[in-house]
């Protein structure tokens, strides 16, 4: 590997580069491996969201404390989201401040990950892509996921439909979970997250666009191509082990309540390097700062996986009674995500049963929340509105379309 005082990183993803940026900035040798030929190539153009509701900093403020520059990558504001009911009644949820922010994954150069990538490479950063190293061999473990606890499925379009964003709880549609509707200047996404194991796995995102279709008329949406991806959910008894730091999605460090992480994902980079330059402890920073939330998030999804469009109805009435009377729609939905005495009570007494051990994880005490077995209402047959769908994309991809989670060896989705 080199000169013995350099450090080396495995993952060139928003952990791994942020990691490097800090180190680099400080007049330390970095090195960042990575098995892709680019960061963000396993993305492929995906919209994704940074949540701005589950702690009392805005992340932005919190990049520039860190010393990142914003310009360089893309970020759309919203402060008002459609929220749509499993009933299909639509809401909005609004406030003063911003309630997302939305980037884009992927290669091209407005996104989040190209714009760390220039961060990294000006600082002094070197990054070796197309890459293989061992674990053993790098300081700092920053690599994607491993295992499968989620999956998501997702359709990209043209659209002449002005920037919106919509977020729907459905449990047909998003077993488990949520399904969304993201617009940025003329590029459209819905997808669908499905938190419980599925055949035919593709039935549910085409019945999500057929619902979207329906209830966005004016969509005129011409699909490009489809994306997808998984998610790796896990806790470990040790964030650094045999001086490596597991930082990002490789340390368990993002929300299993609906799997937002890149906010987790570069805090756990800076301070992995703030460790490394002798400012702070990393395992101590990581129990303070992340685990509580990491902790809450579990028992968050210990309650989801129990309840279905029923108890989805009553969050959805619930949290626009609370944005009434408060006139902020974000104070509910940050209360959901913040650590409280129950919920930790809850973390306690389910994660035993939530989550399986890992035996490869190099003894650092992994478990790893499953992938869900689907349920019995989750057989159903899609709608003539469905096939159609399906029909359109398989017409469009004959025609050379891309589906590019069939090609990512990390992330093998291939419709059942």
């Amino acid at each position: 590997m080199g000169d013995d005082s350099a450090i080396h990183i495995m993952g060139a993803g928003l952990s791994g580069l942020a990691a490097a940026t800090v180190l680099a900035k400080a007049g330390k040798e970095v090195h960042v491996h990575d098995i892709r030929d680019d960061s963000g190539a396993r993305f492929d153009g995906d919209f994704q969201a940074l949540e701005n509701w589950s702690m009392g900093v805005d992340f932005f403020e919190q990049l520039k404390l860190w010393g990142f520059d914003l310009s360089e990558f893309k970020a759309t504001e919203f402060d008002t989201v459609d929220l749509i009911h499993p009933d299909d009644v639509i809401t909005q949820a609004t406030t003063p401040s911003v309630a997302y922010r939305i980037v884009e994954r992927g290669t091209s150069d407005h996104t989040i990950d190209q714009g760390f990538k220039r961060q990294a490479l000006a600082a002094g950063a070197q990054i070796h892509y197309k890459s293989r190293v061992k674990e053993e061999d790098c300081t700092i473990i920053a690599c994607g996921p491993k295992g499968t606890s989620a999956v998501a499925y997702g359709e990209i379009f043209h659209t002449d439909h002005p920037n919106h964003i919509g977020f729907q709880l459905n449990d047909k549609l998003a077993p488990g979970s949520y399904s969304y509707l993201i617009i940025i200047d003329g590029v459209g996404l819905i997808c669908t997250c499905l938190w419980r194991k599925q055949k035919k796995s593709d039935r549910f995102l085409n019945q999500t666009i057929a619902w979207y279709e329906q209830h966005y008329p004016e969509l005129n949406r011409t699909p490009i191509k489809r994306v997808g991806g998984k998610g790796d959910f896990t806790i470990n008894r040790n964030y650094k082990q045999d001086g490596r730091y597991y930082v990002g999605e490789s340390g368990g460090l993002q929300d299993f309540m609906w799997g937002f992480g890149m906010r987790m994902a570069v805090w756990s980079g800076v301070l992995a390097a703030n460790d490394i330059l002798g400012k702070s402890d990393y395992e101590e920073d990581v129990r303070k700062h992340l685990m509580p939330y990491v902790r809450t998030s579990v028992a968050n999804r210990w309650l989801m996986n129990r309840v279905g469009d029923r108890t989805f109805k009553m969050m959805c009435k619930r949290w626009m009674k609370d944005q009434k009377k408060r006139g902020d729609g974000l104070i509910w939905i940050g209360k959901l995500f913040r650590p409280t005495w129950y919920k930790s009570i809850i973390y306690r007494v389910t994660s035993p049963f939530m989550l399986q051990k890992d035996p490869k994880a190099l003894g650092r005490g992994v478990r790893r929340m499953p992938f869900r077995k689907a349920l019995k209402r989750d057989e159903w047959e899609p709608t003539a509105e469905a096939k159609a769908i399906a029909t359109q994309w398989n017409d469009i991809r004959r025609g050379g379309a891309k589906v590019s989670f069939t090609k990512d060896s990390e992330t093998d989705l291939k419709s059942q």
